[in-house]
Parts: structure tokens; C-alpha cells; sequence
């Protein structure tokens, strides 16, 4: 669109992650970052913009189209409040959303009933090599998708100085594998796969400093005979050289062939009676965080407020996933199969 201004966006949180949105708002297209705020000042300021201490204030003196809130759970659905009333036109909020199911129902419910986009920020399915792989399914290369097998091992969960040197938040999480690390599967599974009949999962504890489970299976079973499983252990690696770029290794298999991600972000597939792997898709952008899935979400909104285009993970598509972790935790509870039918409440 010739000649339009640019969107105003206003990042709230400028912690750890946060520095990956503001680094890709800052390389997107129509897009100006008008505000940044922490309720330390010292780390909201040195981006190029006005910095805030207090998202109250400044929502009405910069008015932003977008706010884009990266603080920690517990703020979310205070910080989704304020957004609303300052009439936004869109919100992203990070994972894990507002910390617990019933906080975030009730904050979808007032973006939803204020007419306002709440777009949870679950950037890995736009991994470049899932969306390839997506497509690659789509395209019938594989046959009817039998299987999908996804192996997380980034190597940095081992010792009493696990996570210390970048999250350490991390070993206080009474729910950890699936909750901070896991969760970004279920949605890659419901992205690849679509919505599972049933689950059954099987989590431990293998670093004793750390408080939640850092180990363990979760299976997500289909009618069609179609399974897909996690299996994470954060205290193993894989070869990569960079473990944290797909953070593990996977498997897609189907009646005409499978297709293995590696842990450089190359896919490779295999047909059916076939010895050989051929490469099929290769990404280009591999030093930003997960082939630059940030830069590709945030421009995904960009897209659907100033071109229309359809939006994916929307907050009230995304309680399913909350639901299904939830479904995870009762399954390892139980040490049962637990159905997996219920809707998402916007």
C-alpha cells in the first residue's frame, strides 16, 4: 500500500525474549517501534525509541496500533486489560498465555467482545521448515500421513548450572518440559496434523536442581491411525551446530515415504522402496532465532491488519493448546490415556 503511515507498535516486557521482537519490529516494513516499557527503565531504554516505565502512561500519549506484550504471565491479562481500553487495533501477547487456562479464557473473552485481534506469539510454526513441511504434506509427497516423531534434545539441561547463564527462571518452574518447552509442539502438531482424539504421556525429573520435569513422552493419538509423538530430554543433545535452532530431530512419515528434519533445518525425503535422502528444502536464515520465526510472526499481523490477510494462532484457537497441555499433565498423572475432545472456550 503506497503512501500509508507506517503501524505504530509498542512492546511491553523487554526482557530475554523480548529483545527478539524488538530486533525483528525494527526490520519489518511498514512498522515503526514507537515505545518500549519495563518496569525497569534501565532495560526499556538503548532501542532507538521512547522508553516507558509504566504501560498505563503510555498507552494514551503514544496510542499504538499494535501492543505487543512480552512480560512475564502473571502481567498478561492486566496488560490485555489496558490494551483493550486504550483501543488497540491488535494484541500479541507471549506463551505461556496469562499462566493459567481460566486467566486466559477470561482474557480472550474481553479482546474478543472489544472486537480487537489477540494473537498468541507461538512462533514455532513458522519455523520455515515446518511451513515447508506443511506443505510438502499438503502436496501428497509422503502418501497419507501415518506418523510424526519429533525428538527435542538442545543439550542444556545438565548440572547445577542448568539454564542459569540465560533463563534461570527455569529451574523454579514446577511444570517445565511441556509447559515452557513442549508446548510449542502441540501446536506444531495441531498445525502439521490437525486436532488429536486422544493423549497419553509419561514425564520425569532427571536434574535434581531444577523443580519441574525435564524428560518425557507425549503422544497424540488420531482415528485414522495416525500418531505423533514428543519426546523430549533437555539434558541430551543432537548433532547441530547450533542445538537451540530446531532444538531436535524429526521423523514425518506417511504411505509413500517420510521426510527427517535435521537439526541444521534441512528437510530431506525418502520415497517409499528408496534407499537415498534427497534434499528438499534448505533454510536460508539460520543465525536468528528459529529461521527467524519472530520476524515471520510479527509480519504475519503486519499482513492481516494492512492487507487482510488471514491470521493464525489467534487467542481463542490457541486455548486449545492450553487445553492439551493441560490433557498432558493429567495423562502423566494418571498413567492413562486420557480423550482429548474437548472444544476450546472463546
Amino acid at each position: 500500500m503506497t503512501g500509508e503511515a507506517p503501524l505504530d507498535v509498542a512492546v511491553i516486557g523487554c526482557g530475554y525474549f523480548a529483545g527478539f521482537h524488538i530486533e525483528a519490529w525494527q526490520r519489518i516494513p511498514r512498522v515503526r517501534l514507537a515505545a518500549t516499557v519495563d518496569n525497569d527503565i534501565a532495560r526499556a531504554e538503548g532501542h532507538g525509541c521512547p522508553a516507558w516505565s509504566d504501560a498505563r502512561a503510555m498507552l494514551p500519549s503514544v496510542a499504538p496500533d499494535i501492543v505487543d506484550i512480552a512480560a512475564p504471565p502473571a502481567a498478561h491479562a492486566d496488560l490485555i486489560a489496558l490494551a483493550v481500553e486504550a483501543g488497540v487495533k491488535t494484541i500479541i501477547c507471549q506463551k505461556p498465555f496469562c499462566g493459567d487456562i481460566d486467566t486466559a479464557r477470561k482474557a480472550t473473552r474481553r479482546a474478543a467482545d472489544a472486537g480487537i485481534p489477540l494473537i498468541v506469539h507461538e512462533n514455532f510454526r513458522f519455523q520455515p521448515w515446518y511451513r515447508a513441511l506443511k506443505a510438502e504434506i499438503a502436496g501428497g509427497a509422503i502418501g497419507d500421513l501415518m506418523q510424526i516423531t519429533f525428538r527435542l534434545r538442545p543439550g542444556d539441561g545438565m548440572g547445577e548450572r542448568a539454564y542459569l547463564d540465560r533463563q534461570p527462571y527455569f529451574q523454579e518452574m514446577p511444570r517445565f518440559l511441556v509447559h515452557e518447552t513442549g508446548v510449542h509442539f502441540i501446536d506444531v502438531f495441531r498445525f502439521l496434523a490437525g486436532e488429536p482424539d486422544w493423549v497419553n504421556a509419561d514425564l520425569r525429573r532427571l536434574n535434581p536442581v531444577i523443580a519441574g520435569e525435564d524428560a518425557g513422552t507425549f503422544t497424540f493419538g488420531y482415528e485414522s491411525g495416525l500418531r505423533a509423538m514428543f519426546d523430549g530430554n533437555r539434558l541430551l543433545d543432537h548433532a547441530a551446530d547450533n542445538p537451540r535452532l530446531t532444538m531436535g530431530e524429526a521423523v514425518v512419515e506417511g504411505t509413500e515415504g517420510e521426510i527427517r528434519l535435521s537439526g541444521d533445518g534441512e528437510l530431506t525425503l525418502r520415497r517409499r522402496g528408496e534407499k537415498a535422502f534427497n534434499p528438499i528444502f534448505h533454510p536460508e536464515n539460520t543465525d536468528r532465532f528459529g529461521g527467524d520465526c519472530v520476524y515471520q510472526l510479527q509480519s504475519h499481523v503486519v499482513a492481516n491488519l494492512l492487507d487482510g490477510a488471514p491470521l493464525e494462532n489467534i487467542a481463542c484457537s490457541y486455548l486449545r493448546v492450553m487445553e492439551l497441555e493441560s490433557l498432558i499433565y493429567q495423562s502423566a498423572a494418571s498413567g492413562s490415556r486420557v480423550p482429548a475432545g474437548q472444544a476450546a472456550i472463546a
